[in-house]
């Protein structure tokens, strides 16, 4: 009776010990399992929101298709339909302000409505704790381009303004060389 007591025992022991492997396998899991093969797992995704998101705003997005592209505005709906229709998942607001408000899961804001609305939309971004890319020209003004280099500063995010004469892939890699 000793001898089964302590098998018994031992298989208790094992199978505690397994019960542990399992669960920290299950929880321990290498991101490219849950990205799948190649794919980038989704929490390494950034959450973006495109603000004027016809026209150029709709090529931005589209360049940035491998993130999460959850939210997108815009005052006009039509001139923004075909973007609307690319993004079907994403969540649609007429007004920056409202959506900046509402959605508290945003890491980044691409700007590109009309000129005269850049810098008010990136500052409000940029106040928001998120980080910006502003189509240009950034601003009308020096004055308010010194105001987003000292909000960025502030708020300690990364900004950059979208000029494809400068920001190509080309360009990027001349740079590096």
């Amino acid at each position: 009776m000793n001898e089964q007591k302590k098998k018994l025992e031992l298989s208790r022991r094992r199978f505690v010990q397994s019960v542990g492997a399992v669960a920290a396998g299950v929880t321990i899991v290498p991101r490219h399992v849950l990205g799948g093969a190649g794919q980038t797992a989704p929490s390494d995704k950034l959450n973006i929101a495109g603000v004027g998101i016809g026209g150029m705003g709709s090529v931005n997005l589209n360049n940035l298709r491998d993130e999460n592209i959850g939210v997108l505005c815009d005052v006009d709906r039509a001139r923004a339909a075909g973007t609307i229709q690319q993004f079907p998942q994403a969540r649609f607001y007429k007004d920056f302000r409202e959506m900046l408000d509402a959605e508290k899961d945003l890491d980044a804001v691409v700007v590109a409505t009309p000129d005269h609305t850049h810098a008010v939309v990136a500052m409000a971004a940029m106040a928001k704790g998120l980080h910006v890319y502003v189509q240009k020209p950034l601003a009308h003004t020096f004055a308010e381009v010194r105001a987003l280099t000292e909000a960025a500063r502030k708020y300690k995010v990364q900004t950059q303004m979208g000029n494809q004469g400068r920001s190509g892939e080309g360009t990027r890699l001349v740079y590096e060389w």
